[in-house]
């Protein structure tokens, strides 16, 4: 059989041009949320944002190399869970916060923060973590990746939506209050159905490979809750704050994940399969964690 490390996925041109626009509506449906106020209360206040976004780009990183330093997985494995770990949080992360009864404002705008930073800090962490490992190195240098143009493709696909929901919502918030419910479950649901049909065109590929990522993922989505929740609890935040940290660093945003992947890895097996169990997996973990939060009232 094949190796994971020499297929590449089916997907279409057609395929790609979706994703993109299903991450739009994604952003978008966050961005609605946040009014430029939001921004000034957290400059006055800064520390949980500055937390939030330490535990995602650096304490995550770190704890996912680690993870691939011990474990050896195939090479295409190990460089999709650094790419995954290097995506901002995902939008699924709000929704899942206030089902936890922690700090959704937070949530919404470490999403917000971080999609900036990623701008930055994804190609950063693609090429510094990814560079540092023998096997995934081989793989970026084989493919020349340059990180300025997954900086480009970054800030086009999340910045923009995230200015015009934004924008909206400071201008016309009788609109936005009317969209907001139904485009969270809206978006929540293509974005699922969509890695379904995915699964479904490359079946045989997943049913032969999932095996070999399942393990590993639900481990690395296990070291990404753990290490936002240990973090915001050295930083002495409270529960309510530490809530939305432990999600936001746990819930990564999967869909960005496979847009560079197919991008510009050309759709690696290895790659591939590990983004979209990630991004199963990951709201599976995230709504269960969130039931057990629910059952207590986090302080303030």
């Amino acid at each position: 059989m094949t190796g994971i490390d020499e297929i590449t996925l089916n997907f279409s041109p057609a395929s790609m041009l979706l994703l993109n626009a299903i991450l739009a509506v994604v952003m978008f449906s966050v961005a609605i949320d946040l009014t430029p106020q939001d921004f000034n209360r957290l400059r006055r206040a800064p520390k949980p944002v500055v937390v939030g976004l330490f535990s995602q780009f650096a304490v995550l990183p770190i704890l996912t190399f680690a993870l691939v330093w011990l474990a050896e997985p195939r090479p295409s494995i190990a460089l999709g869970l650094i790419l995954v770990a290097a995506c901002p949080g995902g939008n699924i992360s709000n929704f899942i916060t206030h089902r936890a009864g922690g700090n959704a404002a937070l949530s919404v705008s470490l999403t917000a923060f971080a999609t900036v930073a990623a701008i930055v800090m994804t190609p950063f962490n693609i090429a510094f973590w990814g560079g540092l490992y023998a096997p995934t190195r081989e793989i970026l240098q084989r493919t020349e990746i340059d990180p300025a143009q997954i900086a480009i493709t970054v800030g086009l696909m999340l910045l923009l939506p995230l200015a015009l929901g934004i924008t909206l919502n400071r201008h016309r918030p009788d609109i936005t209050q009317r969209l907001r419910r139904p485009l969270q479950y809206l978006s929540m649901g293509i974005f699922f159905a969509f890695i379904i049909l995915a699964l479904a065109a490359n079946w045989n590929f997943f049913l032969a490979f999932a095996g070999a990522v399942a393990g590993l993922v639900i481990l690395h989505n296990a070291l990404a809750l753990g290490g936002g929740w240990v973090v915001a609890t050295l930083t002495r935040l409270p529960p309510y704050d530490r809530r939305a940290i432990t999600i936001e660093t746990g819930i990564q945003n999967s869909g960005l994940g496979l847009v560079l992947i197919f991008g510009f890895f050309h759709g690696l097996g290895g790659m591939a399969v590990v983004a979209a169990f990630w991004g199963i997996w990951h709201a599976i973990s995230g709504i269960g964690l969130a039931g057990l939060m629910a059952r207590t009232e986090a302080a303030r």
